[in-house]
């Protein structure tokens, strides 16, 4: 197993040690420590502490192990999670930039450009509607212009308290003014 490095990120973005973590979710450091390095897999019940104490879905565990990780690596899908404050909290399968880079960004942090800046307000409006939007987003990257069909969703805490928005993007259209390709997926 690997390092968690989207949880060391979401730990100092809260500006806490691994025993304000620990003490906060009920459980011993050094098993906190281990879940940080991928040495343990928390129990559901243990997840679902540490997504309270680090404002994150308790499903971000779950879906590194998941056999869809598999299917969908180098698959022209993005996947992610971010807060109410539209901060990510857990991304799978970017392209151009490491995953960690995210953690704890909004998309105009990463990069204030017309498609992030859109990308942004479909994720506000998820959050003001309480309802699942779907819309086409155009990201220009280093390597080309990527439109995503970006399917959003509210995303719920056991309660069914609204925490943030997860999204499914879907690689629709590809540019590449250097080499002049296009191509429709």
């Amino acid at each position: 197993m690997n390092k968690r490095t989207w949880l060391i990120k979401l730990r100092k973005r809260k500006k806490m040690t691994q025993q304000e973590v620990a003490s906060k979710a009920f459980i011993e450091r050094s098993y906190y420590a281990q879940i940080e390095n991928g040495i343990r897999k928390p129990s559901s019940e243990v997840t679902a502490k540490l997504g309270e104490v680090l404002d994150f879905h308790a499903s971000s565990f779950n879906l590194e192990e998941n056999p869809f990780s598999i299917a969908l690596k180098n698959a022209p899908v993005v996947l992610a999670h971010c807060d109410t404050q539209l901060r990510y909290t857990w991304i799978f399968n970017t392209p151009d930039l490491v995953p960690d880079e995210h953690i704890g960004k909004t998309d105009i942090e990463l990069d204030n450009n017309e498609g992030n800046r859109a990308l942004m307000k479909l994720k506000q409006d998820v959050l003001e509607e309480k309802a699942p939007i779907n819309r086409v987003v155009s990201i220009p990257l280093k390597t080309g212009t990527i439109s995503y069909n970006v399917y959003a969703h509210p995303l719920l805490n056991e309660e069914g308290t609204i925490i943030g928005v997860a999204t499914a993007s879907t690689e629709i259209y590809t540019s590449n003014p250097k080499e002049g390709l296009n191509k429709h997926t």
